[in-house]
């Protein structure tokens, strides 16, 4: 695990209770083992009431019966490791309990330490406090909590790369270039007199116009970063029964959407993410597109119209072309992402009744469905660009928030700089507001509102 150095330890009795905490960090459900972590000033006075033997080894997996406080009956035979600050997780004294799985015993042990002096601990408050204590920024912490969602390996490698605090320096980088922009303003503005005299307006024009750059560079992957983070959202369109659930089920192998000759089968909208090596995939298959009087499916079709209205691509689908061709149109008026015609039942039909540039698949015998995720990969390629593994960027909307307002305030000042109409003094304002937001993205500035929102998507344990 690498902590960041660039957020200094914060007094906890400002953004937190202090108290121990502790919680279930596993899954509650049948299993063979379940973890209970605490956390907190009183973990060593706890240990002695719940465990024996009570004296662990630091960072040694010690083998300890759980006692239970009220009676003295042993609730579990398990394993605990102590961490002892500021050398743990959270840079608290933080305890592990391996306990056997299931759900009574691991509950039992919660509510015993719990009655000791502990409290049940919040969502994501494990890390948070990691970050309140200068171990994790921001943008690790959120890593920690995409690297649990990821749903595909480049999801996962990116979580890890901005883990490991390659988007951390990045940001903390720019955020250093705007400081030093402003030092340059406030060395004009202090000591217009010394040395050479003032600086050049050109000087602080041209550090100005490379540091909008560079942040600009930044937040232009926030739209890749995006679609690794969620997925590419695909979305299958057509009429009923036109075959876009089979070939749902066909491009997941796995049958995930009901397939039925009855027209309007799917009446709400479906989704599952693909792996693959380029872009993860959300494929959604969705209500089919027809005039109909049934409240019921009207629903269905309006959810497909949003859907297509956020794709990255769609899919046409119909057994004829000009069954393709009018799906297609219909799409368009709510989209402008690329649109790919899909010839679905390629195993009912001679390939003499194909023509055109549309893709030809079967989902019973598996033909062209290779043919499709490629057509898929191309128009998000064409789209999006590539992306680089290596690269850090952008992946959730408080980051692009952030950065969009720091490249706001720059262009700001780079306006009123040009104008004149100010004096520098004041537009200098502008920069200092965006080294604000960049420093509230990887937590160098804390404040309540950034930390809910960063933490209240983590799960209890976290």
């Amino acid at each position: 695990m690498t902590f960041a150095d660039s957020a200094p330890p914060l007094d906890m009795s400002v953004l937190s209770d202090g108290r121990t905490i502790a919680a279930i960090a596993t899954p509650v459900g049948r299993g063979a083992l379940a973890i209970v972590r605490l956390s907190g000033p009183e973990v060593l006075d706890i240990i002695l009431k719940l465990l024996e033997p009570a004296s662990l080894e630091p960072r040694k997996a010690t083998r300890v019966r759980v006692i239970d406080p009220e009676n003295g009956s042993v609730l579990d035979d398990a394993v605990a490791t102590l961490y002892r600050a500021p050398h743990s997780f959270t840079g608290e004294d933080l305890l592990e309990i391996s306990t056997h799985g299931g759900l009574h015993t691991p509950t039992a042990v919660l509510a015993a330490a719990i009655q000791v002096g502990a409290r049940q601990a919040d969502a994501g408050e494990f890390t948070r406090r990691a970050v309140l204590n200068g171990k994790l920024d921001l943008l690790q912490a959120e890593a920690i909590g995409d690297l649990i969602d990821a749903r595909s390996h480049i999801a996962h490698r990116q979580a890890i790369r901005q883990l490991d605090g390659g988007l951390s320096a990045r940001v903390r980088d720019l955020r250093e270039r705007i400081l030093q922009l402003e030092a340059l303003l406030a060395y004009d503005i202090d000591f217009p007199e010394e040395d050479d005299g003032p600086i050049p307006q050109e000087r602080i024009v041209r550090t100005t116009e490379a540091t909008l750059r560079e942040v600009s560079s930044l937040l232009a992957t926030a739209e890749t970063g995006t679609l690794i983070h969620d997925g590419a959202l695909v979305v299958l369109a057509g009429a009923p029964n036109a075959g876009k659930s089979s070939l749902f089920n066909a491009l997941l192998g796995e049958a995930r959407a009901i397939v039925t000759e009855s027209p309007g089968t799917t009446r709400d909208a479906i989704e599952a993410v693909l792996d693959r090596p380029r872009w993860p995939l959300r494929l959604v298959d969705t209500a089919g597109l027809r005039d109909t009087s049934d409240p019921l499916e009207r629903l269905g079709i309006e959810t497909s119209t949003r859907y297509i209205s956020r794709a990255a691509v769609v899919l046409a689908c119909g057994e004829r072309l000009a069954e393709t061709g009018r799906i297609a149109d219909a799409v368009a008026i709510h989209t402008s992402a690329p649109i790919i015609e899909v010839l679905t039942k390629a195993d009912l039909v001679s390939s003499e009744a194909y023509v055109g540039s549309a893709v030809r698949v079967s989902a019973r015998t598996g033909e062209g469905l290779s043919d499709l995720l490629d057509a898929v990969d191309h128009c998000l390629v064409a789209n999006h660009g590539e992306h680089h593994d290596d690269a850090p960027g952008l992946t959730r909307a408080r980051h692009r928030w952030a950065v969009t307002g720091a490249v706001e305030e720059l262009e700001c000042f780079r306006s009123v700089l040009a104008e004149g109409s100010i004096p520098v003094s004041v537009a200098a304002i502008h920069v200092r507001r965006a080294a604000d937001l960049l420093g509230e993205l990887i937590g160098v500035l804390h404040t309540d509102d950034v930390l809910d929102v960063v933490f209240r998507q983590f799960c209890v344990g976290k």
